[in-house]
């Protein structure tokens, strides 16, 4: 398996690296197109791909939504003493990201931590910051189908709503309930969004319908399944590509 990140360091050997019949490989990348350099000289060198993508050869999601496997216990939302919350280090003035932060920023108080913000958030108090907030700002760097990270799944595991820019709201369908997250797209403005988050902030049993879905699911971090689940598919896959292989031959 070869990370599209580390190939451009040792491309010249893999090139011409020698391997055996029935030897597969698998490219696997979790950055966007445009986070990733492209090398021609590596079309049709792999045998499957793995990423984020839901039509690669093995999906590596950033995060899940599964059935609750807790019977009887009541999702409770967290206590709330902030109203948007935003982390960010990879600050970008060219972004569409942060073009709509500082306009949205100028209608309603947001929460800035981060490199960017000066304000640095450990790991010890990511989560319980995450869940101090009503909302969450899930905003992905890059616009790209199926390019969600955990960006969306951090804020739905704490307890927190998640309002995304990404790709368009039916692609997030695919992935999480309709009624989990709040769409930039859906609105007009971003001064429109600020003020439908307002009137959330002042009518909870509105608020709170965004959580409904947790009566039956639950929010989980791709990485908890990650090895043992992708370590399986792979091997199925590569199994599966061998066998057809073998049997075209024969």
């Amino acid at each position: 398996m070869f990370h599209h990140r580390d190939l451009g360091d040792d491309l010249p050997n893999l090139l011409s690296m020698p391997r055996p019949p029935h030897q597969k490989w698998v490219w696997m990348n979790m950055e966007s197109p445009e986070n990733s350099e492209r090398w021609t000289d590596i079309d049709g060198l792999f045998n499957l791909t793995a990423s984020y993508r839901r039509d690669s050869d093995v999906w590596v999601p950033y995060g899940r939504i599964l059935p609750t496997s807790v019977k009887n216990e009541t999702f409770k939302i967290p206590p709330k003493d902030k109203l948007v919350c935003w982390i960010v280090s990879n600050w970008n003035p060219h972004y569409r990201r942060v073009e709509y932060f500082n306009e949205l920023s100028k209608h309603i108080k947001i929460e800035g931590y981060g490199r960017h913000f000066n304000r640095y958030i450990n790991d010890e108090d990511y989560v319980p910051t995450l869940s101090s907030c009503k909302f969450y700002l899930s905003f992905e760097s890059s616009i790209h189908e199926d390019y969600v990270t955990e960006k969306l799944f951090n804020p739905l595991i704490s307890g927190t709503v998640p309002v995304v820019l990404g790709p368009p709201r039916e692609n997030y369908e695919e992935f999480i309930p309709a009624d989990s997250f709040i769409h930039v797209d859906d609105f007009k403005s971003p001064q429109e969004l600020a003020e439908h988050l307002k009137f959330l902030d002042q009518n909870q049993e509105v608020y709170e319908r965004y959580f409904t879905w947790r009566q039956a699911f639950t929010a989980k971090d791709g990485k908890v399944q990650k090895r043992s689940v992708f370590s399986l598919s792979v091997g199925r896959r590569v199994s599966e590509e061998i066998n057809s292989s073998v049997k075209g031959k024969r």
